[in-house]
């Protein structure tokens, strides 16, 4: 779960210094009111990757990451509508999620965001895509910024839930005040041994009190949470889950084969491609958007949801949906 809520400062709204960011108040549905058709699979870099697909063949590709600890079914909703507007979209699995598996026993259950920024373009070329608008929230959006910097040539346009949240573990190893760090228990819980094996033992429960505790205004049916809950099943999401905390607090390390990938991003490279953010309640005082307004230099416009939690695409599919049709408009000017 992104940490843009805790610890933010009150800050100015962007956009301009006269003008607030447009505020949207709506109220988050308790069940999607689409299904997503049958999960395909890909062999795409290290993964067998699965996924779901909507809307027509040669329409302008759209791909939609989720988050932790959510999965695809975030984007039942937002999928159906994109597919009526003639874009074709693709939502995977996670490496760690769904029936998203390795191809080999002996590759490392690496979380780091490099990692899961290159499984992103592997997916790209294996479905033979050369370019495609791309979404996220929490892992998915930091996945779709990484992939924008790093590769903005593969990246028609962005939309990314709490804007800027790719990780720099400099910045990451100072304290914060006391009320922020609370927003942290869960991270420092998987640094334990204790809190490994809580999580292997109690993962649905876990990612349930996630859900309540991320969207407190989000009244989700149980047959909702039984969705994406089976997606926890897969046998190395404890091992992606805890890799991802303890990487992104030094308590673990990275693969050298993505070095070069993780130096770019710790120097906090600017985003250059047509980008939509969007704030939600979540992100607290942050959410105006204000302090990552200058690492996009190219079309911005950034968005604001009251009412809503964490999981921005399920919560309010409907806006998530204008948003990636307005940063294809964006892009096309």
């Amino acid at each position: 779960m992104a940490t843009a809520a805790v610890g933010a400062a009150s800050l100015a709204a962007c956009g301009s210094s006269s003008e607030p960011p447009p505020v949207a108040k709506t109220t988050p549905p308790p069940a999607p009111e689409h299904n997503l058709n049958a999960v395909k699979q890909v062999r795409a870099g290290d993964l067998n990757v699965g996924y779901v697909e909507a809307g027509p063949a040669d329409g302008q590709p759209v791909i939609l990451l989720h988050g932790w600890p959510y999965d695809i079914h975030s984007y039942a909703d937002v999928s159906a509508l994109l597919a009526g507007q003639g874009f074709r979209v693709i939502v995977p699995y996670l490496r760690g999620f769904g029936s998203t598996r390795f191809l080999a026993d002996t590759t490392v259950r690496n979380g780091q965001q490099a990692a899961l920024a290159a499984d992103v373009v592997a997916l790209m070329d294996a479905l033979s895509i050369p370019q495609a608008i791309l979404g996220g929230y929490d892992w998915g959006g930091r996945s779709a910024n990484a992939v924008a910097a790093l590769w903005p040539q593969r990246v028609a346009g962005l939309v990314a839930v709490s804007g800027y949240i790719v990780v720099n573990r400099a910045v990451n190893l100072q304290p914060l005040d006391p009320q922020a760090e609370l927003g942290w228990w869960y991270q420092y819980y998987f640094a334990t041994p204790r809190g490994e094996l809580g999580y292997r033992q109690n993962t649905k429960a876990f990612n349930r009190l996630i859900w309540s505790k991320a969207s407190p205004l989000w009244q989700f049916t149980d047959a909702t949470y039984g969705l994406s809950a089976g997606s926890f099943d897969n046998p190395d999401h404890v091992a992606i889950v805890i890799h991802n905390y303890r990487w992104r607090l030094s308590l673990a390390e990275g693969e050298s084969r993505y070095e070069a990938d993780e130096q770019r991003l710790q120097a906090k490279p600017s985003i250059h491609v047509p980008t939509i953010t969007i704030g939600s309640d979540f992100d607290g005082a942050a959410k105006d958007g204000a302090g990552y307004r200058s690492m996009y230099t190219g079309a911005y416009e950034h968005r604001v949801l009251d009412g809503i939690g964490h999981n921005v695409p399920q919560e309010a599919p409907a806006q998530f949906a204008a948003a990636v049709g307005d940063v294809s408009r964006m892009a096309s000017r």
